[in-house]
């Protein structure tokens, strides 16, 4: 008995290569955009997390907690009080901008939650403006389209 076998030819596995090539670098540009997306709508979540941590750390544990947001650095910080270690230090995506609104982009949390000044700042994602604003009282905040 002669077994026969056969096999890919050369011509017969480039293109197979090729298309599985094209598919993935199709996928990864659609991915790509999805990301971007993601992470924009995540940092407005995480700020908001972030201030809210803050201000439950403040009334736990009776502590000033002072924010500041750098856009012109990329970054922003919790601490406790003025010179200790930061709580929390994340950074901005270079896709946001945020600017000062009716309130500076320094403030703090009193031991009892409420905040020391009152407004709001304006957060920049692509064209969309959102305001978060911070309520006279209590330190509640939200953020809105504007």
């Amino acid at each position: 008995m002669i077994s026969k076998e056969d096999g890919f030819t050369l011509l017969e596995s480039l293109f197979v290569l090729s298309v599985f090539l094209i598919i993935a670098s199709v996928s990864s540009i659609l991915l790509k955009s999805q990301f971007l997306t993601l992470e924009k709508q995540q940092f407005i979540s995480q700020l908001k997390a972030d201030l809210l941590y803050g201000q439950q750390y403040a009334l736990s544990h009776q502590v000033l907690i002072t924010v500041h947001i750098l856009p012109e650095e990329n970054f922003y910080y919790l601490r406790e009080g003025y010179n200790k270690g930061f709580l929390i230090e994340r950074d901005i995506p270079d896709t946001i901008t945020i600017m000062e609104g009716t309130m500076k982009l320094f403030f703090s949390f009193h031991p009892d939650g409420n905040i020391n000044r009152f407004g709001s700042f304006i957060i920049m994602v692509d064209e969309v403006r959102y305001k978060m604003t911070f309520l006279i009282g209590k330190g509640r905040f939200y953020v809105a389209k504007a």
